[in-house]
């Protein structure tokens, strides 16, 4: 029997442990999300493996990456999606719902190529791009506002 078969019953239980393990040991916790739009003017969502509903792709600035290098990766990891420009920063947000010490640095990408779609596994169950006004039932409502708010060009909330 393979490592990887014995250890995938594990992956979301040792992922929840390590996230909120790093939330109680971090005096700052940073995250980026990425609000891709096709060229048709849709959204990417991906539905994860340890979370309810449909969210935009990003996750965890890691030690040493900068917030560019984070969503680079995250967008690479979650969608197969690679930056062929430079995203634009919309906002920062305080996210309380996650802990006290969050923070999301949310870009927009509209220049990039998806040189596959990415294939499911244990993190990224489900993704796809989604017009603004047929998103999935079950999208997040933080996930609703971000878009919202870039499409009527609102002002960014401070909470996310």
């Amino acid at each position: 029997m393979r490592l990887d078969a014995i250890r995938r019953p594990f992956d979301p239980a040792i992922r929840r442990f390590l996230h909120a393990y790093w939330r109680f040991s971090r005096a700052l916790t940073v995250g980026v999300r990425g609000l891709v739009f096709d060229g048709e003017g849709r959204v990417f969502l991906v539905k994860h493996s340890y979370l309810t509903g449909w969210h935009l792709p990003g996750g965890g600035v890691e030690t040493g990456e900068t917030l560019l290098t984070a969503l680079e990766r995250e967008l690479r990891e979650e969608g197969n999606i690679e930056l062929t420009d430079p995203p634009a920063l919309h906002a920062f947000y305080f996210n309380r719902r996650a802990s006290r010490r969050d923070h999301v640095a949310l870009f927009i990408v509209r220049s990039f190529r998806q040189i596959a779609p990415p294939q499911p596994n244990s993190e990224i169950i489900a993704h796809g791009f989604f017009s603004p006004q047929a998103l999935p039932d079950d999208t997040s409502r933080a996930t609703r506002e971000r878009i919202t708010e870039v499409l009527s060009g609102r002002a960014p909330a401070e909470l996310w």
